[in-house]
């Protein structure tokens, strides 16, 4: 006999708490397989498909596109098992895995090969409409029988209630509600969140209308949501300045030689080094020399963490907005394979396909806003992190070289780290060895 089951939305990267549904993948009687993409939604960090661990028919989905959903709300329901599909979609299915417990999901984010082709069943028999008025997998005691919420409803028969989610199970049970009393406005009469929420209004008084004056001023400017990926940044940044006593130093550096250098470097040919990759390098060199501001505070443990790694965060600007992705074990690498990580990672984050575990574990950041031609600022730093390097735009300026004023090319570098970590002798310390750095890019062969 076939079993309906639920699949709920899973925790889909650290500290993520809900998605939004974009694109359906598959619709109700759809035919799915074992690990097969159901749905696409966007999280504060990404686009990802969500794979299903379920192989069988499609009996229920919840929640439309554009709508918000937390992490553990029922997503689709699937039901498993031979009679629940026809004859020859067992295999395409997974049907043979049905008996077994669920599998391990794919890696989100990760690429998989799309389906071939989604197929539809027809409900020939009721076979397939059955599961759909089964109860959910999950036992939940029936709500406690109340005064009918339609006066001049029938006698309600006995048997299995038509509702899968247990949300609204609970919903009914907490405020009284006889889920036999309703109709259901799903499929197949499924009872829905919404007919429950309907029921519970006939139950109140109607709100008194607001008066003209409050909706004229309501109705005044434009609203946006803030949520996804706007409300995520809004949230770590209202945190960064909530828990961080930062402070910031910056310093002007002769260029000069460092784009010299990068001149001289890409004029022998294999891949071309980005000045970002040289910056990069620089940075790892610099937080080898001063640990402390590649480090995390433990508010829980009251304890300063130094990290034996450094997993560089980069600041990309997409469609979708600021992302910040994060280069792995970059102290490891040296500046083409910098420069290819970040092509690699800037490419995946323009086309939204960066998967969660691209966006978080960094340990420090390097926001190069330069690139909108701007020569300084103070950035906010990136939580949990302790620090992040700044660089403006490098342009020609007048500037004393060797006693004599001349055109260089001039970048303004900005620090601004967490004062908890480390004091200001350690962070104009670091700063100015990254300035020497930009400077005389000699200065880093002792470190190499």
């Amino acid at each position: 006999m076939p079993q309906v089951m639920e699949f709920k939305l899973p925790d889909l990267g650290e500290g993520l708490t809900e998605a939004e549904i974009v694109r359906w993948l598959v619709a109700v009687g759809d035919v799915v397989a074992i690990d097969q993409p159901v749905v696409e939604v966007e999280t504060a960090k990404a686009m990802v498909e969500v794979p299903c661990p379920y192989g069988g028919v499609v009996t229920a989905r919840f929640g439309e596109e554009g709508e918000e959903l937390p992490v553990g709300a029922p997503l689709i329901t699937v039901a498993v098992g031979a009679q629940s599909m026809p004859a020859g979609a067992e295999e395409s299915a997974g049907a043979e895995g049905s008996g077994e417990a669920p599998r391990p999901l794919i890696g989100y984010g990760s690429d998989h090969s799309r389906p071939a082709r989604r197929r539809r069943v027809r409900p020939v028999t009721a076979a397939v409409s059955a599961p759909v008025t089964a109860p959910a997998p999950v036992a939940v005691a029936p709500a406690a029988p109340a005064a009918p919420v339609v006066p001049a409803a029938p006698a309600v028969p006995a048997g299995p209630v038509p509702v899968i989610s247990p949300l609204v199970r609970k919903l009914a049970k907490d405020h009284g509600v006889d889920l036999r009393a309703l109709d259901g406005s799903g499929p197949e009469g499924l009872i829905l969140r919404a007919d429950v929420e309907a029921a519970l209004a006939a139950l109140r008084e109607p709100a008194p209308a607001p008066a003209p004056a409050a909706v004229a001023v309501a109705a005044q400017g434009e609203r946006i949501p803030l949520k996804g990926l706007r409300g995520a940044v809004a949230e770590k940044l209202s945190r960064s300045r909530r828990e961080i006593p930062d402070a910031t130093c910056w310093v002007d550096a002769d260029a000069t030689e460092l784009m010299a250098a990068r001149a001289a470097m890409n004029a022998v040919g294999g891949p071309k080094i980005s000045v970002l990759a040289l910056l990069a390098r620089i940075c790892t060199a610099a937080l080898a020399k001063y640990p402390e501001l590649n480090s995390t505070v433990d508010l829980a443990a009251k304890e300063i963490v130094r990290l034996p790694s450094v997993h560089l965060g980069f600041a990309a600007q997409t469609e979708r907005g600021l992302v910040v992705p994060v280069v792995r074990d970059a102290q490891g690498r040296n500046p083409e394979s910098l420069s290819a990580e970040f092509a690699r990672l800037t490419e995946l984050a323009r086309a939204g396909k960066l998967a969660p575990a691209d966006l978080t574990g960094g340990t420090f950041t390097l926001n190069n806003y330069g690139v909108f031609g701007v020569d300084g600022s103070t950035p906010i730093v990136n939580h949990p992190e302790a620090a992040m390097l700044g660089v403006g735009r490098i342009i020609d300026k007048p500037w004393v070289h060797d006693g004599q004023l001349a055109v260089r090319k001039v970048v303004q570098l900005s620090l601004t780290f967490d004062h908890r970590v480390c004091d200001g002798g350690t962070a104009g310390g670091f700063l100015r060895y990254v300035a020497d750095c930009v400077e005389s890019p000699a200065v880093l062969l002792r470190t190499l």
